[in-house]
């Protein structure tokens, strides 16, 4: 349901905080009018082969499915996915490099040689889609200055995101000890990289088209993830295995307004596990319209017009997420400026709603004007000057 939690104001005007709980629906009725739903039909998990998994809402970070999902173990090449983000929050993304003998390293390659010349761009693609170790190594060198310093910083980054069952040792997953992660942490980590649209459009690319070398030559790059062609809606993310971590997988897809995270670590048939466990999440995971009653103050004063206020109006209804029937916690913030100057037409934009689950903002909606202000035009009284010339040229 919906209650008015308090008032504040921030830079803008705060008016109302409300709480959304959706435990009975009567009082959230009584309130502001929100909708009881009704669970949906029961939808058995899926098995999955994996030794750990979880299943995330990706707009509100929500567990829809977890097994082992805080079990410490390797992660093998889906590490790249930290090693690419803090590579393309670095900036500078046309940053050209010549490629030093630290690239040369074992396994999976973007087919880069000592001498080469490439940008940080080229080597982020060449992390994500080929799973190149030598991109990871340069990314480490050019960012940390060795694999030692680079640690620092993803583990720093890890602690910013929450991360705080998770330890990086390498930069592109190679086995190393006390190199480990979780499922929930690389679900947190892939929601906060699929925030950056640089990282979702790569994330999401089956193949391009890249120039880089000694001379610079064009060249394909492929990506290794084949839910990409197999899953509709597919938009990522990242494969990885080693002898050790076994086969490991994180992927993402969205349907019809609903976006999930799906990641599994040693899991033997992975694409089956992300398959079924994402047409899982699309069963029980739902946007849901929810209606709301503005607070009685819902207006905003106006400077200058034939109204003292102006009555506001959301644009649409709020959108929240019903995982399994039910909506998490969610706070609902309006944020308005002080006053608006006449004129104002009606349906103006002059604000904004927000949703927040877990200080995430899962939905924001415009608030405009309900009904205009026309400006008032006050005739200003003659200066002295003028009164004197008038009353001459009348009387004289």
């Amino acid at each position: 349901m919906f209650r008015k939690k308090n008032k504040h104001k921030t830079a803008a005007k705060v008016i109302g905080i409300i709480t959304a709980i959706g435990v009975v629906s009567v009082l959230a009725y009584t309130f502001f009018g929100v909708k009881a739903y009704a669970l949906p039909h029961e939808t058995d998990a899926p098995s999955v082969s994996a030794k750990a998994a979880v299943l995330i809402d990706a707009k509100t970070g929500q567990i829809v499915y977890g097994k082992n999902e805080n079990e410490r173990l390797p992660m093998a090449s889906t590490t790249k996915i930290m090693t690419t983000l803090l590579m393309l929050e670095s900036g500078g993304l046309d940053t050209e490099f010549v490629m030093g003998p630290e690239i040369l390293v074992e396994g999976s390659s973007m087919g880069l040689l000592e001498g080469d010349l490439v940008s940080k761009l080229d080597l982020c693609y060449g992390m994500m889609l080929p799973s190149g170790n030598d991109a990871a190594n340069a990314t480490a060198y050019i960012l940390g200055g060795g694999t030692a310093g680079f640690s620092e910083l993803m583990n720093r980054r890890a602690a910013d995101l929450g991360m705080n069952n998770s330890h990086f040792i390498t930069p592109s997953g190679l086995h190393a000890a006390n190199h480990y992660s979780t499922a929930s942490d690389m679900a947190i980590l892939t929601k906060a990289a699929l925030e950056n649209p640089d990282f979702a459009k790569i994330a999401a690319t089956e193949s391009i088209k890249l120039e880089y070398g000694n001379p610079p030559y064009p060249r394909w790059l492929s990506n290794s993830n084949k839910l990409l062609s197999l899953y509709d809606g597919c938009i990522g993310v990242k494969t990885g295995f080693t002898d050790e971590a076994g086969r490991c997988l994180v992927s993402a897809a969205e349907r019809n307004g609903v976006k999930l995270i799906c990641c599994t670590l040693d899991a033997p048939n992975d694409w089956a596990d992300h398959t079924n466990l994402l047409n899982y999440g699309f069963e029980v995971v739902k946007p849901v319209e929810t209606d709301f009653n503005a607070p009685e103050d819902f207006t905003i004063p106006v400077v200058g017009g034939d109204i003292d206020e102006a009555p506001l109006t959301l644009e649409r209804k709020p959108i929240l997420m019903s995982v399994k029937g039910e909506i998490p916690e969610t706070e609902f913030r309006i944020i308005l400026p002080e006053f608006v100057y006449a004129p104002v037409k009606a349906g103006q934009t002059v604000g904004r709603a927000e949703f927040i689950t877990d200080t995430e903002v899962v939905d924001t909606v415009m608030i405009k004007t309900a009904a205009g202000a026309h400006k008032i035009t006050r005739k200003q009284p003659k200066a002295l000057y003028y009164v004197i010339i008038d009353f001459l040229k009348k009387y004289v």
